[in-house]
């Protein structure tokens, strides 16, 4: 296969995850901004979900004040912002388009739907509801994937798209984790400084903050048939971490990806195999008592460096160089 049918593929997968990774971030924030809360800690969620999205230098060349409305309005629709859902899902349609003789017609056909059915909704943008829309965004990418488990043959270019989904999907599980538990730390400083327990109500907030996490990673009714106990950020961790029937699990997106290399192997990808069974194995020998007196936010950052190093060896491998990740 040529390089440049093969950076299609895979891009075209990985921005329409990417699409939908960005929609259940913007989720998350979205419902958990409407809690009774501080208002600076709801200014610090917004802005944490740009740091940790590394846009908040390009946010703040438009923009002059960080809240809801601006950052869901640059995450959404700003076309500047590549990684925005408008720029994700443009970019997966063009792949899509130049490669349509090595997808099926299906797989063709809901790329280009979901794009046009988004200039509709872009021309009422000013309606338009952010969760409904979100929730869109999420719908579309479902059918994309499910389209293409169903259509595909199971041969080269359902590999690539299948590692540019779950190298996407490793490392926006990770952020959105790390995002909301760096948030509620923060909230816990703020109540502690403020003696705002009473007003707020702990348990309430905390139930309602790590159910909003779950439900952004379609984990919610997932955590209750497992611990069926309290929403506690310790087993919301460990499920999101090291669970390996959950399918947005960092451990699952390791383990499916292991033998996808092992069916692409070439002279380059030695490397890639090599760095894969050292970060299983590091899943595998640790459990999540040690990730929190390490730190999970030290945890998750060494995952991300590991997981994105891992992508820049297979674009080496096997693509054409990229300007952007």
């Amino acid at each position: 296969m040529l390089s440049r049918t093969a950076d299609c593929l895979y891009w075209m997968a990985r921005y329409t995850e990417r699409a939908e990774n960005t929609a259940r971030m913007l989720d998350v924030n979205h419902q958990t901004s409407l809690l009774p809360q501080p208002a600076e800690f709801l200014e610090q969620s917004w802005r944490k979900l740009l740091t940790i999205s590394k846009l908040a230098d390009a946010f703040m060349s438009k923009y002059d004040v960080v809240n809801r409305e601006n950052v869901l309005d640059f995450m959404i629709y700003e076309t500047s912002n590549p990684s925005s859902i408008v720029s994700c899902l443009f970019a997966a349609r063009e792949n899509a388009r130049v490669i349509r003789g090595k997808i099926t017609s299906e797989v063709w056909e809901t790329q280009n739907t979901t794009w046009l059915e988004l200039q509709r909704i872009l021309e009422a943008r000013n309606q338009a509801d952010p969760s409904r829309l979100l929730e869109w965004v999420k719908h579309r990418c479902h059918l994309f994937r499910g389209v293409m488990h169903g259509t595909m043959l199971k041969n080269q270019a359902f590999y690539f798209m299948s590692v540019g989904t779950l190298l996407e999907r490793a490392d926006n599980t990770a952020r959105i984790l790390e995002t909301k538990y760096a948030d509620q730390a923060s909230l816990k400083v703020s109540r502690a400084d403020n003696k705002t327990d009473d007003e707020v109500g702990v348990d309430f907030f905390d139930f309602y903050h790590w159910a909003a996490l779950l439900r952004s990673v379609s984990a919610f009714e997932i955590y209750r048939q497992i611990y069926s106990d309290q929403v506690t950020p310790k087993q919301v961790a460990q499920l999101l971490i090291f669970n390996k029937q959950m399918p947005r699990s960092l451990v699952c997106c390791v383990n499916e990806l292991i033998p996808l290399i092992a069916e692409m192997k070439n002279q380059q990808s030695k490397e890639i195999e090599r760095l894969l069974g050292k970060l299983k194995a590091s899943l595998d020998y640790s459990d999540i008592d040690e990730v929190f007196s390490q730190g999970l936010e030290d945890f998750i950052e060494q995952f991300l460096e590991r997981i994105n190093h891992i992508a820049d060896e297979f674009s080496n491998a096997y693509l054409i160089p990229l300007a952007v990740a």
